[in-house]
């Protein structure tokens, strides 16, 4: 099933997500999988529940957009526990179509997070993975990439939005 996924403005997106108590069922499979297929069909790299209108701490990332299995990943409950570096590279959002801004953030990360059975294993990532992992991450804490741009830039995009919204076109 593809989901809706909701648009900046919607409160869901700046709330702190609630964590996944419940693991290993088949509803908890069935969401992944969806959120896998939701995240595919908008061709993004990744997506945190908040995006599609649900308050759980649990994204899933794929940097090679469905070209290779082995980059799947979902994260439940995730907390970085380590971060190295710096890189700066343009960041969009599928919740924030149409903008595209450079943010800063680490260039290596690593995640421990619980999988699918509710077991705690550690995900390393550098360059593209640890911003995707950063940036979910962010979604689960209620913070948006446009919190990491300047206030003149973010309140650029946020006008354009309002603008957006008022025409009927967001």
């Amino acid at each position: 099933m593809i989901y809706t996924i909701v648009k900046y403005g919607d409160p869901i997106l700046e709330t702190p997500a609630e964590p996944v108590t419940e693991f290993d069922t088949k509803e908890l499979h069935e969401l992944i999988a969806d959120m896998f297929e939701t995240m595919y069909s908008a061709k993004g790299v990744g997506l945190a529940a908040p995006q599609v209108g649900l308050s759980l701490r649990l994204t899933v990332i794929d940097c090679s957009v469905g070209e290779d299995d082995a980059q799947k990943l979902a994260l439940i409950n995730p907390e970085i526990i380590f971060m190295e570096g710096a890189q700066t590279g343009e960041e969009g959002c599928l919740s924030v179509p149409g903008f595209r801004e450079d943010v800063t953030r680490a260039r290596k990360a690593v995640v421990r997070a619980c999988n699918v059975r509710g077991e705690m294993f550690e995900a390393a990532g550098e360059d593209m993975l640890a911003r995707a992992m950063q940036h979910e991450i962010d979604h689960l804490n209620g913070i948006l990439f446009l919190q990491h741009l300047s206030p003149l830039k973010r309140d650029l995009i946020r006008r354009r939005i309002r603008k957006m919204t008022k025409a009927g076109e967001w």
